[in-house]
């Protein structure tokens, strides 16, 4: 069984010292003693909303008490916190501390190695898009495959065709840095042409600038 300490919504006294009004106070016989007279002013007021903080200093503690006060709408009573000793609370600080700085270095060990997937996939994609233009300029490669395979945008290089290097999806990526770079698609729009009407004004550009970079570059232009 739990002890119950109130934060009580009207003035108290000490049945025993009279002491008031009390911010907390437990009710012995239906008469509210303060926390000294009850033999619990050695504790200390843990608020809630940290479970697991909370879960250790109770665990920690040899004595604590569950802290509560009275909702007048809700017309219950609803936890505060635990009162426990200050050594345990001390205990599961660091304990907690401690994990937290485990998550940091997990955090940290995570995105190094998310970092590292994202340039292997990033360069896979580079030779992807180089195999179908081989005429694309390697920079310009490069930048489609960095820009379509950013993670977490929601780009055609982090669809499911795209992650395994299908030929829609890289042709797809293709095009679109086709159609915001070389082509006037983005004034069109800028001005208020409708976005179909303002692709079908551009589809001619980008099928020559895709139809050039997929010829095979001739042996004088791969020694310059």
């Amino acid at each position: 069984m739990n002890l119950v300490v109130v934060e009580p919504l009207k003035r108290r006294h000490c049945a025993d010292c009279r002491r008031g009004p009390l911010p907390l106070h437990i009710l012995e016989y239906n008469a509210p003693r303060c926390l000294d007279c009850a033999d619990l002013g050695h504790l200390v007021l843990l608020p809630r909303g940290n479970a697991a903080l909370t879960r250790r200093a109770r665990e920690a503690s040899s004595l604590w008490a569950v802290v509560v006060r009275y909702h007048k709408r809700r017309k219950r009573y609803e936890r505060q916190g635990l009162l426990v000793e200050e050594a345990a609370l001390a205990r599961a600080e660091s304990a907690c501390l401690a994990d937290a700085e485990a998550r940091a270095r997990r955090r940290d060990r995570d995105a190094a190695r998310r970092a590292a997937e994202d340039l292997t996939f990033t360069a896979s994609f580079t030779v992807a898009i180089l195999a179908l233009f081989p005429s694309c300029p390697p920079d310009r490669a490069h930048a489609v495959a960095a820009h379509t395979s950013q993670r977490g945008s929601g780009r055609v290089g982090r669809s499911a065709a795209g992650r395994t290097l299908d030929e829609s999806a890289v042709t797809a990526a293709v095009r679109a840095s086709v159609r915001h770079v070389d082509t006037p698609y983005d004034a069109l729009l800028m001005a208020g042409v409708p976005r179909q009407e303002a692709r079908g004004r551009v589809g001619a550009a980008i099928e020559g600038v895709l139809a050039g970079w997929r010829e095979n570059p001739s042996a004088s232009d791969r020694a310059r």
